[in-house]
Protein backbone atom coordinates (compact mmCIF):
# COMPACT_ATOMS: atom_id res chain seq x y z
CA UNK A 1 0.00 0.00 0.00
CA UNK A 2 1.27 3.52 -0.76
CA UNK A 3 1.73 6.25 1.85
CA UNK A 4 -1.59 7.91 1.08
CA UNK A 5 -3.53 4.68 1.63
CA UNK A 6 -4.07 4.20 -2.10
CA UNK A 7 -3.36 0.59 -3.01
CA UNK A 8 -4.03 0.92 -6.77
CA UNK A 9 -0.42 0.15 -7.60
CA UNK A 10 -0.36 -3.10 -5.66
CA UNK A 11 -3.90 -4.38 -6.30
CA UNK A 12 -4.12 -6.97 -9.06
CA UNK A 13 -6.04 -5.88 -12.17
CA UNK A 14 -8.83 -8.42 -11.79
CA UNK A 15 -9.47 -7.45 -8.19
CA UNK A 16 -9.58 -3.72 -8.92
CA UNK A 17 -11.95 -4.26 -11.80
CA UNK A 18 -13.98 -7.13 -10.42
CA UNK A 19 -17.21 -5.45 -11.50
CA UNK A 20 -16.43 -6.61 -15.04
CA UNK A 21 -17.90 -9.90 -16.15
CA UNK A 22 -15.87 -12.82 -14.77
CA UNK A 23 -14.25 -15.21 -17.24
CA UNK A 24 -16.53 -18.05 -18.34
CA UNK A 25 -15.35 -21.56 -19.06
CA UNK A 26 -17.29 -22.50 -22.20
CA UNK A 27 -17.11 -26.25 -21.66
CA UNK A 28 -18.91 -25.98 -18.29
CA UNK A 29 -21.85 -23.91 -19.56
CA UNK A 30 -24.71 -25.64 -21.38
CA UNK A 31 -25.39 -23.90 -24.65
CA UNK A 32 -28.73 -23.60 -26.34
CA UNK A 33 -29.47 -22.40 -29.83
CA UNK A 34 -32.60 -20.90 -31.27
CA UNK A 35 -34.12 -20.79 -34.71
CA UNK A 36 -36.34 -17.75 -34.94
CA UNK A 37 -38.60 -15.77 -37.24
CA UNK A 38 -38.76 -11.98 -37.17
CA UNK A 39 -41.50 -10.05 -38.98
CA UNK A 40 -42.12 -6.45 -39.98
CA UNK A 41 -45.82 -6.79 -39.09
CA UNK A 42 -48.59 -9.38 -39.27
CA UNK A 43 -48.24 -11.18 -42.63
CA UNK A 44 -45.39 -8.80 -43.48
CA UNK A 45 -41.77 -9.36 -44.43
CA UNK A 46 -40.19 -12.37 -42.70
CA UNK A 47 -36.62 -13.11 -41.66
CA UNK A 48 -35.43 -16.53 -40.46
CA UNK A 49 -32.24 -16.89 -38.45
CA UNK A 50 -30.33 -18.99 -35.93
CA UNK A 51 -28.47 -17.77 -32.85
CA UNK A 52 -26.99 -18.86 -29.53
CA UNK A 53 -28.44 -15.80 -27.73
CA UNK A 54 -32.01 -15.12 -28.81
CA UNK A 55 -32.59 -12.19 -26.49
CA UNK A 56 -29.49 -10.34 -27.68
CA UNK A 57 -30.11 -11.13 -31.34
CA UNK A 58 -33.74 -9.99 -31.20
CA UNK A 59 -32.61 -6.78 -29.50
CA UNK A 60 -30.06 -6.21 -32.29
CA UNK A 61 -32.78 -6.60 -34.91
CA UNK A 62 -35.09 -4.23 -33.03
CA UNK A 63 -32.37 -1.60 -32.67
CA UNK A 64 -31.31 -1.87 -36.30
CA UNK A 65 -27.83 -2.92 -35.19
CA UNK A 66 -28.06 -6.09 -37.28
CA UNK A 67 -28.12 -3.96 -40.42
CA UNK A 68 -28.75 -5.44 -43.84
CA UNK A 69 -32.07 -7.03 -44.71
CA UNK A 70 -33.83 -6.61 -41.36
CA UNK A 71 -32.96 -2.92 -41.05
CA UNK A 72 -33.88 -2.23 -44.68
CA UNK A 73 -37.33 -3.84 -44.38
CA UNK A 74 -38.13 -2.93 -40.75
CA UNK A 75 -38.16 -6.53 -39.54
CA UNK A 76 -38.23 -5.94 -35.78
CA UNK A 77 -40.85 -8.26 -34.25
CA UNK A 78 -39.89 -11.67 -32.89
CA UNK A 79 -42.92 -13.80 -33.77
CA UNK A 80 -41.70 -17.40 -33.52
CA UNK A 81 -38.80 -19.48 -32.18
CA UNK A 82 -37.66 -23.00 -31.29
CA UNK A 83 -34.79 -24.01 -29.01
CA UNK A 84 -32.16 -26.67 -29.68
CA UNK A 85 -29.27 -28.13 -27.71
CA UNK A 86 -27.35 -29.05 -30.86
CA UNK A 87 -26.18 -26.27 -33.20
CA UNK A 88 -26.28 -28.64 -36.18
CA UNK A 89 -29.95 -29.42 -35.58
CA UNK A 90 -30.70 -25.70 -35.29
CA UNK A 91 -28.91 -24.90 -38.54
CA UNK A 92 -30.68 -27.79 -40.30
CA UNK A 93 -34.06 -26.50 -39.10
CA UNK A 94 -33.22 -22.96 -40.23
CA UNK A 95 -32.32 -24.24 -43.70
CA UNK A 96 -35.51 -26.31 -43.81
CA UNK A 97 -37.70 -23.33 -42.92
CA UNK A 98 -36.01 -21.09 -45.47
CA UNK A 99 -37.03 -23.58 -48.19
CA UNK A 100 -40.66 -23.65 -47.06
CA UNK A 101 -43.45 -21.95 -48.95
CA UNK A 102 -44.47 -18.63 -47.42
CA UNK A 103 -47.93 -20.02 -46.60
CA UNK A 104 -46.36 -22.76 -44.46
CA UNK A 105 -44.27 -20.21 -42.56
CA UNK A 106 -47.35 -18.09 -41.87
CA UNK A 107 -49.22 -21.17 -40.62
CA UNK A 108 -46.29 -22.05 -38.34
CA UNK A 109 -46.32 -18.55 -36.84
CA UNK A 110 -50.13 -18.58 -36.47
CA UNK A 111 -50.05 -21.93 -34.63
CA UNK A 112 -47.39 -20.68 -32.19
CA UNK A 113 -48.38 -17.02 -31.87
CA UNK A 114 -51.91 -16.36 -33.23
CA UNK A 115 -51.84 -12.68 -32.24
CA UNK A 116 -48.41 -12.11 -33.85
CA UNK A 117 -47.34 -10.56 -30.54
CA UNK A 118 -43.73 -9.42 -30.25
CA UNK A 119 -42.28 -12.26 -28.17
CA UNK A 120 -39.14 -10.28 -27.34
CA UNK A 121 -41.01 -8.76 -24.39
CA UNK A 122 -41.53 -12.23 -22.84
CA UNK A 123 -38.03 -13.68 -23.36
CA UNK A 124 -36.47 -12.57 -20.07
CA UNK A 125 -39.42 -13.09 -17.77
Amino acid sequence: MTAGGDDTLTTPFLTRFSFFRPPVVASKMPRTFAVYIMASRRNGTLYIGVTNNLSLRAHQHRAGAAGGFTAKYGVTRLVWYESYDDVNEAIAREKQLKKWERRWKLELIESFNPAWADLYETLNQ
